[in-house]
């Protein structure tokens, strides 16, 4: 590594672009929610959207070989936003 990295600062986590676009979702989310839509009702509209933009981008395989590996990815927690110890 060169001394010119390791002066440069790494971006907060709150500026990265995929924590910025969450921020937008989540708050679209609680806007849909405060004005009475149903959780689960903007839950199945987002992932359908997040699944036909993926498809649209990078087609239907690579999308469904993505969407294989979610179970594991959800059991790991990758996903959970509020982790609670037990």
């Amino acid at each position: 590594m060169d001394r010119e990295a390791l002066k440069t600062p790494a971006p907060a986590p709150h500026t990265e672009p995929k924590y910025v676009a969450l921020r937008y979702i989540m708050e679209a989310w609680e806007e849909a929610v405060y004005d009475g839509i149903d959780p689960d009702c903007v839950a199945t509209a987002a992932i359908f959207a997040a699944l036909s933009d993926l498809i649209t981008t990078y087609g239907e395989e690579p999308v469904a070989r993505m969407a294989e590996r979610l179970p594991e990815r959800i059991r790991a927690g990758e996903f959970t936003l509020n982790k609670t110890r037990q």
